[in-house]
């Protein structure tokens, strides 16, 4: 009798800990879905000027300033068809301010050539985006041959001598090359499909377990 107790207990214990995973991704897909609703409003608003409003992150933004082309960036990357090249990183002082911007992707055998670099630095149009965490399992930066990885703060403060803003901007525009990244809310939102898995989980589990008492008690 104790053990068909204890069994029970357990059963439940395992029941109500899918539940509550349930409850908490369907928790995050509001959140997600609230996230991906700001960030589609606020793509579709007009750029403001970056001196004079609050950063933020998928901020539309326009200004000027002095881009340094002595040491720009190449970070390896894909582009939207999926073929290998780099997006071209260059800092960028807007007035006391250092920022990275990434002007977009260019195939590896545009590296260093001078038609990549027509900028008008007077006319910058562009969204703010957080600079996030580097992953561990990429390769490390060979900052020599200048052919990057992941925008390692360490590294990019060695390599340029300055420190950053915590946002890159990513510039807009209709430039061909380097082509400018399409900045969408595009998202990974699987919550609904954990969801219903955990909840798919604890009735399975309780009509398992209902079935074997009728039969046993």
């Amino acid at each position: 009798m104790k053990n068909k107790l204890l069994f029970s207990v357990f059963v439940y214990f395992i029941i109500l800990t899918l539940l509550s995973l349930g409850f908490w991704q369907i928790y995050r897909l509001n959140w997600k879905l609230e996230l991906i609703d700001q960030i589609e409003n606020s793509l579709k608003n007009d750029p403001v000027e970056l001196s004079n409003v609050e950063k933020k992150n998928y901020l539309r933004i326009k200004t000027s300033g002095d881009i340094d082309f002595d040491k720009q960036i190449y970070l390896y990357n894909l582009n939207d068809v999926g073929k290998p090249g780099f997006e071209v990183i260059n800092p960028i002082k807007i007035g006391d301010v250092n920022y990275l911007l990434n002007r977009g992707w260019i195939p590896f055998e545009k590296k260093n050539l001078p038609e990549i670099n027509l900028v008008d630095q007077n006319q910058i149009v562009g969204t703010l985006m957080l600079q996030t965490k580097p992953s561990t399992f990429k390769p490390e930066n060979d900052i020599e041959k200048n052919y990057w990885f992941t925008l390692n703060r360490e590294d990019i403060s060695k390599f340029t001598g300055r420190n950053f803003s915590q946002y890159v901007i990513y510039l807009n525009g209709d430039y061909k090359i380097p082509k400018p990244r399409v900045i969408t809310a595009k998202i990974s939102n699987n919550h609904k499909k954990y969801a219903i898995t955990w909840f798919s989980m604890a009735i399975s589990i309780l009509l398992i377990y209902l079935y074997f008492r009728k039969k046993n008690y």
